[in-house]
């Protein structure tokens, strides 16, 4: 057993097995779930049809609070909390046992469902049966856990003793249901791509790599699953989508965990101004179904997620916040210089660095900033009437990027030549090499087609109004526990 085993319930464990029973049975039990035996209590004024009837409960006890001859157990399920009353007059042999009970242990109360003097709902036990027993204690007085550390390393107890959290993971399980339900509406197709490629691409980022034994050689854990699903528009799909878990071997904050939730889809006869309108219609939705309306509260401030969202420039947004224009290199490095930005080499990247750290901050949002240049867009399109620009808008609210989009890039030569020049160009600590496949498949043709890609986790952050990314993962990266006290890194830090 570990350090969190208390002795004293560890000996009422070796009661329970002395007396002839199993603290931690094999068979469950079939109960009613807690918001459905609630909800047919009704009142003592005007009673529901559950009232006075026998019902089973299971779950968790919240505590015991001993009157001598009568006990009340709170019970939490996966529905809701329902007080149990446990009177020695109803329990009659089983009430010595009470003493095995106590906060935390798993349950099942069959009893009459009824109310207390005050009109609080209460199954009134007549038997009671122990499911499994708790030799951890719970946190104290149930004010659930209050150390965020502790809160992310045992979300198995957070879950159940920290108020509102498992509140956060069903809107989540919610949002991701809309979302297929959404994109079913109109047409699309759910598919799985590989998580481990050979070559890695869709996106800019270090990978994380592992070995294939049989095949020997390397893969990597997917950074982004887009060049897989573009080659289901070649291959006449036309709408396809994949809610994917995608690696990148970089930095944790509040905004960043290595592993994390995207939505991509890809949309034939589409372009960047379609995935806007889709953009738009999906988040209104999900809005109104998680938050009951249009509105969302997130650090502190009201977003309105209703439909239109503004359209900004790229190039104005520079112009307005760095007083130069984004291809006049002399003034972006002295402005890098002027913000201490490291200058790398590479000026696309030092120029983007320079936006990302003098406008995204100011775009409140929901907005779309449209129109990135080509140099930093190497899988979208051209915008024909001005070639240095790509058709590409990414989604910001409240500084935060939530979507990234395109007017796919469809031209064979002309992906294989940014392909080499980002190879090239990339950093070299990053793997890295021209997808051939992938331009071959473009060689059989891939019809005019509008690309997303959505941040899950940043999304359910701004509709449940969560502050980090850890707050919306059941279980985020963290370092190991150690016995001298040294914790992961702390929310905001990078590591």
């Amino acid at each position: 057993m570990t350090e969190l085993a208390h002795p004293d319930r560890l000996a009422k464990v070796a009661a329970i097995r002395e007396s002839g029973e199993d603290p931690y049975p094999a068979r469950g039990v079939a109960s009613t779930p807690v918001a459905e035996i609630i909800a047919g209590a009704g009142s003592a004024d005007d009673p529901g049809p559950l009232l006075g009837e026998k019902v089973t409960v299971a779950g968790r006890l919240l505590g015991l609070r001993d009157f001598g001859k009568l006990i009340f157990a709170p019970l939490l399920d996966r529905t809701g909390r329902i007080q149990t009353g446990l009177q020695k007059n109803r329990l009659g042999d089983w009430w010595p046992r009470r003493k095995w009970l106590d906060g935390g242990d798993l349950v099942a109360v069959t009893g009459e469902l009824g109310h207390t003097q005050k009109g609080e709902v209460t199954v009134w036990a007549s038997e009671v049966q122990l499911l499994a027993k708790a030799v951890a204690p719970p946190p104290e007085k149930w004010h659930g856990l209050t150390d965020k550390e502790a809160r992310y390393r045992r979300r198995y107890v957070d879950l159940w003793a920290s108020e509102g959290v498992r509140d956060v993971f069903v809107k989540r399980s919610r949002i991701l249901a809309c979302i297929r339900r959404y994109l079913d509406g109109e047409g699309y197709l759910e598919v799985e791509t590989p998580t481990l490629h050979p070559i890695m691409g869709g996106a800019t980022a270090r990978p994380f790599t592992t070995h294939h034994n049989a095949l020997d050689m390397d893969f990597y854990l997917r950074i982004a699953p887009e060049l897989y699903l573009k080659r289901l528009i070649v291959g006449g799909l036309e709408r396809v989508f994949e809610i994917a878990r995608n690696f990148r071997n970089e930095g944790i904050s509040v905004r960043h965990n290595p592993e994390f939730t995207m939505l991509e889809l890809y949309e034939a006869q589409a372009d960047y101004r379609r995935m806007m309108e889709l953009t738009e219609g999906m988040l209104e939705m999900l809005c109104r179904e998680v938050n009951g309306g249009t509105r969302t509260t997130f650090r502190g401030q009201e977003y309105e997620l209703a439909a239109p969202y503004p359209r900004l420039a790229y190039a104005d947004l520079f112009r307005e916040h760095n007083g130069c224009d984004f291809d006049d290199q002399s003034a972006v490095r002295a402005r890098a210089k002027e913000l201490e930005i490291r200058d790398a080499g590479n000026y696309w990247k030092l120029m983007n660095d320079v936006f990302e750290a003098t406008v995204e901050d100011h775009l409140s949002g929901p907005a779309f900033v449209i129109d990135y240049p080509v140099q930093i867009c190497p899988l979208a399109k051209a915008k024909p009437d001005d070639p240095r620009l790509a058709e590409r808008f990414e989604l910001f609210i409240a500084g935060m990027e939530l979507g990234n989009a395109f007017t796919e890039l469809n031209d064979p030569a002309e992906q294989q030549r940014r392909f080499e020049d980002q190879v090239a160009d990339k950093d070299p600590e990053t793997p890295g090499e021209v997808d051939l496949d992938y331009v071959q498949a473009l060689e059989f043709g891939m019809p005019p087609t509008g690309g997303l890609g959505i941040g899950i986790d940043r999304l359910v952050m701004v509709l449940t109004n969560q502050d980090s990314i850890r707050d919306v993962l059941l279980f985020p990266a963290m370092r190991p526990h150690r016995a001298d006290g040294e914790h992961g890194a702390p929310d905001g830090a990078e590591a």
